[in-house]
């Protein structure tokens, strides 16, 4: 078990993403004989005494906040390492695993429990290694017990309990917490039937109230009900990541080949998932519009003497667009109706993130200049173009107008958040960030 919140790996890119695993390779040393350890250590790498193990090679992929993803594949595939890796228990050799938020984790059978302690005493060393306070644990305890049902073991040395008690306890100490990041290993498999529906549940629970789950399981009917979306690795690679029928099809697919076709499946199954990406990447490179993306945080400010209407995106054809690509251009347009007299008139925009943080904002005149004026009745349409140099994620739009009102610049209407956009994933993963900018690399060698 384990909470983390990775401050080393600050996700740099979607905000929406809860975990971004990125070419994540984890090699481990195999030796015959412990006397080969110490061997390694006195030679110091000038010869090779173990066998390189490679547990996952290249492994990539994201999950969103509040999604549930299920990691499949054969015993050996690399799952459990996978998550040991995300749950911040294992380093990867080679590659990045980024953690944006509170993290659960109920992995290995019995990991993180003192043998020799009662139930009691490993509620509160297991809650605090989950970061809570010893006043948190007290105002939990007795929910914990329930859930648990060992309330007539708790102060019985866990080294006597079942693997089916150690379960119990486990996951009643892991949900406790309320994280925002639950990881479950096989542990839930050797809980008996009454014990996994109450567990199971929870999952649910958690779901609606928008945790993110990654979990691990042989169990194909779990993972089709309970994901949305599965992950198949196989020998540490990922072959599949997609909807969950689909790739249960394909470990079934995999797991039933004869021994003489299992890598012509393999092969079969991976360049399927090639060609299918490649296909999702040419469609989420053309810019649409989602009618149900619309912004709840939409606050317009009171009028003195003026109106917006109709703030939305465009391409420069006039096509209404909020899925956006980078690198093309468009522009953000609304109307403004005066219903008042108003002197030196300037409209404005701004982008901003998810968090409010202001990336980038333009006024149609500079104060400088003399600024039009407008009689009631007049309507007028403001249009910022600009070119899309942002990564992919979620951006609002503000709106704004301002000119004189009782001789001092005032605003005369503003809209908070009066649109959204996303600007779509691409296949540039050099891009860190919020803002793409024109940044050239380079690498010279320093010859001698």
């Amino acid at each position: 078990m384990n909470n983390q919140t990775n401050d080393s790996a600050v996700l740099q890119t979607d905000t929406d993403v809860a975990i971004d695993i990125r070419c994540v390779r984890k090699v481990f040393n195999v030796y015959n004989q412990p006397l080969d350890r110490l061997k390694q250590a006195i030679f110091r790498g000038r010869r090779t005494f173990f066998t390189p193990f490679v547990a996952l090679d290249n492994v990539t992929f994201r999950v969103g906040r509040g999604e549930t993803v299920g990691i499949i594949g054969r015993n050996g595939s690399g799952k459990s390492t996978l998550l040991q890796i995300v749950a911040g228990l294992l380093n990867a050799t080679e590659g990045d695993a980024a953690v944006n938020g509170r993290v659960s984790a109920l992995l290995e059978l019995g990991a993180g429990f003192n043998p020799a302690a009662s139930g009691r005493e490993n509620i509160y060393m297991n809650g605090a290694i989950l970061g809570l306070s010893k006043e948190e644990i007290d105002g939990k305890f007795d929910d914990i017990v329930a859930f648990s049902g060992l309330a007539d073991f708790l102060d019985r040395p866990v080294e006597t309990y079942s693997s089916g008690m150690y379960v119990r306890l486990a996951f009643a100490v892991a949900v406790s917490v309320d994280p925002e990041i639950f990881i479950v290993d096989e542990a839930l498999a050797v809980g008996d039937e009454g014990f996994q529906r109450k567990c199971f549940a929870r999952i649910e629970e958690m779901r609606r109230r928008g945790t993110t789950i990654l979990f691990v399981s042989h169990a194909a009917g779990m993972i089709t009900q309970l994901c949305d979306r599965a992950v198949l690795l196989d020998h540490g690679q990922m072959l599949m990541d997609g909807d969950p029928k689909r790739v249960i099809s394909s470990y079934h697919k995999l797991t039933h080949a004869p021994a003489a076709q299992f890598d012509a499946v393999r092969e079969e199954i991976r360049r399927d998932e090639e060609a299918r990406r490649e296909e999702v990447g040419r469609e989420e490179s053309k810019e649409a519009l989602d009618t149900e993306m619309v912004p709840e945080s939409r606050t317009a400010y009171v009028s003195l003497g003026a109106e917006i209407s109709q703030p939305r995106i465009e391409t420069l054809d006039g096509e209404a667009v909020n899925l956006l690509v980078r690198g093309r251009h468009y522009a953000f347009r609304y109307k403004v109706r005066f219903l008042e007299d108003r002197e030196q008139v300037m409209c404005a925009m701004m982008i901003k993130t998810i968090q409010g943080v202001l990336l980038a904002g333009r006024t149609t005149d500079s104060l400088r200049r003399g600024l039009p004026d407008y009689r009631a009745g007049d309507e007028i349409e403001v249009s910022f173009e600009f070119e899309c140099n942002l990564t992919a994620g979620t951006y609002f739009l503000n709106a704004g107008v301002n000119g004189l009102y009782e001789n001092e610049r005032k605003s005369l209407h503003r809209i908070m958040d009066a649109a959204m956009f996303k600007v779509l994933p691409d296949d540039d993963d050099t891009i860190t960030g919020i803002v793409a900018l024109d940044i050239v690399p380079s690498i010279s060698r320093n010859r001698k």
